[in-house]
């Protein structure tokens, strides 16, 4: 696995979480190229480390698509059975794709450890970062949506003894208990959110008629970190996938003219559905913005898939047409990646323009070079996002000069 992705060792308060030890699982169908499975596991891998999670070995097996019981082949199958078997500290096997109830009961029956899937594995992450009411409801209700087609699979233990008198009809009775049990739940968490969404707008509402920049992106890329410097104040940064989930505004004020500064929560490639859909209300901020600021992290080696997922979910959200700057963080660290040291400063200068040339006729939006952690052309950013809110503002009202 790539080295790419590195957990920060930052100690936390309260109980001590003990490290689980996985395995990951992923199949290279006719959908996808090797290197693109290879590099969701390394981001699988950094999933599952940031839910405290450490994995001991990678699987990857080509076929057309998953198998519709095992997900990956028999031999396969046998053959991480085997491992799991000789390495008694794993607990946890990790598949890169959604399973089925069915699907989960067999392999955890096969496997004799804990099967987790993609979805679930963000789901965790989101529950254990979840702060604010919102995000637990937000929270709740996705993992309610995905439960309520998986209940079936939950109850395979009572279709084995389908000779035995009485225990059919009672084990249906339960699941059907169950689905509506969850679907109540799915609708009062919904009515719940829709509250919560209103307490929102009204919040929104009562900040004014300032203009409302929002930094996106793709998650781990720096948003938090470059909240900080623009904003200098102090938002939670750590060097974890999801570090923030709940939006965070801040007024900020340069030269005289003030806006309203938001870190949104971060994009990922293969997001499920239903977890996009219970964090659109999150993402009103976005919606709501005037200037969007996309942030990428140049020195990560996919960084160019990263921005069409972004912009895909922009344009899910109605705001991929949004005035945008997109702003290229992580520079030191891309340098450090790709320059060695007798390279002349002339060629590296070179080699950053021309990258910045690229982007700038390739998504036709203006593009900066930056480093948010060592504060490198930080400036530059400002004056330039300062006009981008002047021009806003001379947008918003033509005829006269805004107090402020």
């Amino acid at each position: 696995m790539s080295e790419h992705w590195k957990v920060g060792k930052e100690e936390k308060k309260g109980l001590k979480r003990e490290t689980e030890f996985c395995v990951l699982i992923g199949v290279i169908d006719e959908k996808h190229t090797e290197t693109q499975v290879l590099e969701y596991l390394d981001e699988l891998q950094f999933l599952a480390e940031t839910a405290g999670a450490q994995t001991e070995k990678v699987f990857t097996q080509r076929m057309p698509h998953p198998h519709v019981k095992s997900f990956v082949g028999s031999g396969k199958l046998e053959e991480i059975r085997v491992f799991i078997e000789t390495h008694e500290n794993i607990s946890l096997a990790i598949f890169d794709d959604d399973l089925t109830g069915k699907q989960t009961s067999f392999l955890e029956e096969y496997l004799k450890v804990k099967i987790v899937d993609r979805s679930s594995l963000i789901l965790d992450i989101f529950a254990e970062r979840a702060q604010t009411a919102q995000a637990k409801t937000q929270v709740e209700l996705a993992q309610m949506q995905y439960l309520l087609p998986r209940l079936r699979g939950l109850w395979t233990h009572l279709e084995r003894q389908r000779g035995g008198i009485g225990m059919r009809g009672p084990g249906e009775q339960e699941i059907e208990t169950d689905r509506r049990i969850v679907r109540d739940k799915i609708s009062q968490l919904k009515k719940k959110l829709e509250k919560i969404d209103q307490q929102a707008q009204t919040q929104r509402k009562n900040r004014g008629e300032l203009i409302r920049v929002s930094l996106v992106g793709y998650t781990n890329v720096g948003k938090s970190t470059l909240m900080n410097v623009l904003s200098k104040s102090e938002v939670f940064a750590e060097n974890k996938l999801f570090a923030t989930l709940d939006t965070t505004v801040r007024k900020v004020v340069w030269e005289a003219t003030p806006f309203l500064l938001s870190d949104t929560v971060g994009f990922i490639r293969k997001l499920p559905h239903h977890l996009v859909e219970s964090f659109k209300s999150t993402l009103d901020e976005v919606r709501e913005s005037d200037i969007l600021v996309h942030v990428v992290d140049m020195s990560h080696p996919q960084h160019e898939d990263q921005i069409h997922t972004v912009q895909n979910t922009l344009t899910e959200l109605n705001s991929g047409d949004k005035t945008t700057l997109m702003v290229l963080n992580k520079l030191d660290k891309y340098r450090e990646m790709n320059f060695d040291d007798f390279l002349e400063e002339e060629i590296r200068q070179e080699i950053t323009e021309g990258l910045k040339e690229k982007y700038k006729n390739q998504f036709n939006l203006p593009v900066i070079l930056i480093s948010a952690h060592t504060k490198e052309n930080i400036e530059l950013l400002r004056d330039t996002l300062y006009e981008m809110i002047l021009e806003e503002y001379e947008k918003r009202y033509p005829y006269q000069t805004k107090s402020w």
